[in-house]
């Protein structure tokens, strides 16, 4: 019963998807809706339902398929049915108002139809982000090793650290307007901002707690004091270092939204509020979804960065 169970479990998505398809074309849609130029979402199912077949018939002769499958089927099968009694009470029996809560034929249709203005959009938002990013986590990382390892540095920058990072990187909004030159610079000094207070209190505190023994030891064989830096604490301090870094990472998603109302004619913070404004709520959930989809490849990467610089401590920390 066990066996026959755990073979069904890699089905999940599959059967899944079988069922939302089937729903889709039986039930008649409520008139409420306006019917879209394409059936995105039955195209959305049809694509899931290919991709899990293959996977789960792979699973039978792959064991990193199989792993994977035992892994996510469960909660991939669950997402599919969420969005089956999603589209149910909104396109099928229209239970919500339909101008707050369009069909998902409509959201996919909007990702689909506007992609290339979505796709500038996109990019717009990318340099403002990596800009902001890029100088947040150098300059978290500056700070923090300076204040992890000397103690000038940590009487003077340690009471900054208490006093201005805790206060919302939003909150700086009327003198930043007014500090610099464009919308651009006010903006990526922002995320900037937002990233580098995370990442400079990780730091710190990652280099605070190496033992020091790791210290008297190759002083003992004769390091001096930037090879102890850079050979010694900043390696054994990497795993604090990645999640300020994913701290920061969350945290410049939320300032480039707010950001992007600066001013700025382009980007999804930008393009959402745009669309609110308008009235317009199947592209407002289009552009959320295409964040939680960026967001969600940006966490992933940094993930495999951490993994692969930290593959010495495989084994030894649990993530």
């Amino acid at each position: 019963m066990k066996e026959i169970l755990k073979k069904l479990n890699n089905w999940l998505p599959v059967l899944s998807a079988i069922l939302a398809i089937v729903v889709e074309v039986v039930l008649v849609n409520a008139s409420k809706h306006t019917p879209t130029k394409q059936p995105y979402f039955i195209y959305l199912l049809a694509t899931i339902l290919i991709i899990f077949t293959i996977i789960a018939l792979a699973a039978h002769f792959n064991k990193k398929a199989k792993d994977w499958i035992i892994e996510n089927a469960l909660f991939v099968g669950v997402a599919i049915l969420f969005l089956n009694l999603l589209n149910i009470a909104t396109k099928k029996l229209a239970l919500f108002p339909v101008i707050y809560f369009p069909s998902l034929d409509k959201i996919l249709g909007i990702i689909v139809e506007e992609r290339e203005f979505l796709a500038l959009c996109l990019a717009s938002s990318g340099k403002l982000l990596f800009t902001g990013y890029f100088f947040g986590a150098i300059a978290g990382f500056a700070t923090g090793i300076g204040v992890g390892f000397s103690k000038s540095a940590s009487y003077w920058i340690n009471p900054l650290i208490r006093i201005l990072g805790p206060i919302p990187a939003t909150a700086w909004i009327p003198l930043v307007l007014i500090s610099f030159p464009t919308t651009f610079t006010a903006s990526a000094f922002l995320i900037a901002l937002a990233v580098w207070f995370p990442t400079t209190v990780m730091t710190s505190s990652g280099i605070l707690n190496v033992e020091n023994a790791y210290f008297e030891v190759s002083s003992t064989l004769g390091a001096g004091k930037y090879y102890q830096i850079f050979k010694v604490g900043v390696p054994a301090a990497m795993p604090h270092m990645f999640i300020g870094l994913f701290n920061g990472t969350c945290a410049s998603f939320i300032t480039l939204m707010t950001a992007e109302m600066l001013g700025v004619k382009n980007g999804i913070g930008w393009y959402i509020n745009w669309q609110k404004e308008m009235m317009s709520y199947a592209n407002v959930y289009a552009g959320l979804i295409i964040i939680a989809v960026t967001f969600f490849i940006l966490i992933t990467l940094l993930f495999k960065v951490r993994d692969y610089v930290l593959v010495w401590q495989k084994g030894v920390i649990k993530w």
